[in-house]
């Protein structure tokens, strides 16, 4: 358990570096404040949150479902799994934007004779990227456990049930997909609001030559990097909890 708190920790630490990382660039260099990496980090968070409340609330929730099973027997099942539905719809909606950070590695936020060296932009991007990578994987790892704990006896197994890693690669992947629309699309999470609008945009996008396959390596390279990232972690820290 000391090992993940202490993971939990350095996630946290790790955001607020990369955002006092941002801001002395601005101060020690004389430059402006790059405002849009302060904006993805909190956007980076988003998942993070959805998570944690999705996990508290059920805890809210569930006994108070439990609590109508003699008014119906159907009831509070029904409501459980609308609850947690829900919940993780409205997670996977934002959390692409935790892997979205990846894409500050293009370097766009430098300018041509700029007084920052290079040393510096290298190592307050990577460190932005590491909290994006970070909080996907943190907010994956909540929701992952959270449904094997309600789905399944997590004591049951000698590890996290196969269902689990189907859903946790199906997560990543669309993921990376939501990061790929939101880096060529230019498109939001908030964007779902107006499906028209947005198969418009797919439809339009794709229909150029050569963006289908652009679009598959994209989001295989990312879903494999983010895999390579989460499998190990996810599967050490369950065992931890669990030993």
């Amino acid at each position: 358990m000391n090992a993940i708190l202490t993971a939990l920790a350095c996630v946290v630490l790790l955001n607020a570096y990369a955002a006092v990382l941002i801001v002395l660039r601005a101060k020690v260099y004389t430059v402006p404040l790059y405002r849009p990496m302060l904006v993805n980090i909190g956007l980076s968070l988003a998942p993070v949150a959805l998570a944690f409340v999705g996990l508290v609330g059920f805890i809210l929730v569930a006994p108070a479902a439990l609590s109508l099973g003699a008014l119906s027997a159907s009831a509070p099942v029904v409501a459980v799994w609308v609850y947690l539905g829900i919940a993780t719809l409205a997670w996977l909606v934002f959390f692409p934007n935790s892997i979205y950070l990846i894409t500050e590695l293009n370097f766009s936020h430098r300018r041509e004779h700029t007084p920052v060296p290079l040393w510096y932009d290298i190592v307050h991007t990577l460190t932005l990227t590491g909290s994006g990578l970070a909080n996907a994987v943190l907010s994956l790892a909540l929701i992952h456990f959270g449904l094997i704990v309600v789905i399944a006896d997590p004591a049951a197994g000698s590890g996290p049930p196969a269902w689990s890693w189907t859903f946790a690669a199906i997560a990543i992947l669309l993921g990376s997909l939501g990061v790929y629309l939101g880096r060529y699309l230019r498109l939001n999470s908030w964007d779902v609001r107006h499906p028209a609008a947005l198969i418009r945009k797919l439809r339009d996008h794709f229909a150029a030559r050569g963006r289908a396959l652009e679009g598959v390596a994209f989001v295989a390279t990312h879903t494999v990097l983010v895999a390579l990232l989460y499998v190990p972690i996810f599967g050490l820290a369950y065992n931890a909890l669990l030993n």
